[in-house]
């Protein structure tokens, strides 16, 4: 006889899956975008989302914007940047605690009641994305139906929240590593330009960098690519 097993304990399986699977693209060689992307389409098929989005906030302008959503929808998509403090994932982000709304289309914190009547949504749960205690963004998961999110489906969505955290802050480490990187390099090719422009301008080391800057000004080319145009001319130079 097949053993049934409890509804409950299916969610829990579903659950561990769930956050097994996007464990497993943080860990990939996927790129930042193509993670975010995965994380909100697992959340809105294991918790029956009509959307699911993640916003980032751009520490400049102070707003957040959609950068991965499983919703087909334009005027979704398209829809304006929230400051912080601003509609409820504004207030998330100020807040740094989730926040729920079971009716969106009557809660005056919501700030585009058109897409809510186009889209049919009608719950809402938005948790904080946060960076050792930094807020970077939220997660945003819509329901088509009212519905009051229970204190598991809170907990699991803080949890992909802390996941989605780990993306980006390894994404930001690799860009700095990459930034860092390339300074190191673009230095190494100024250094070697400078000694090539002193020993065969005899100029001293003040003046032969000016010349490396004034040629990066004139052309509005990188500093790297000046200085890597002088070692080759060097070189092509020595062999004639």
């Amino acid at each position: 006889m097949k053993k049934i097993i409890p509804a409950e304990t299916k969610k829990r399986i579903n659950q561990i899956e769930t956050l097994f699977e996007i464990s497993k693209a943080i860990v990939s060689d996927k790129y930042v975008n193509e993670v975010l992307g995965l994380i909100v389409n697992i959340i809105a098929k294991t918790m029956n989302s009509k959307i699911c989005s993640i916003l980032l906030l751009d520490e400049k302008k102070q707003e957040l914007f959609i950068v991965a959503t499983q919703s087909l929808s334009e005027g979704y998509i398209k829809k304006p940047n929230l400051k912080i403090g601003q509609g409820i994932s504004g207030i998330v982000v100020k807040g740094n605690r989730p926040v729920m709304s079971i009716d969106v289309t009557k809660d005056k914190r919501y700030m585009y009641p058109e897409i809510v009547k186009k889209e049919g949504i009608v719950s809402m749960l938005s948790v904080p994305i946060a960076i050792k205690g930094r807020v970077v963004g939220v997660i945003n998961n819509y329901t088509p139906q009212r519905h009051k999110f229970t204190d598991k489906e809170i907990k699991l969505l803080q949890t992909i929240s802390g996941q989605a955290a780990l993306a980006i802050e390894n994404s930001k480490l690799m860009n700095e590593l990459v930034s860092t990187r390339e300074l190191l390099q673009t230095r190494k090719s100024v250094e070697r330009a400078k000694g090539i422009l002193m020993r065969e301008l005899s100029l001293n080391e003040e003046d032969a960098y000016r010349v490396i800057q004034k040629k990066s000004m004139d052309s509005s080319k990188p500093m790297k690519e000046i200085a890597e145009a002088i070692i080759l001319t060097y070189e092509l130079k020595k062999q004639v």
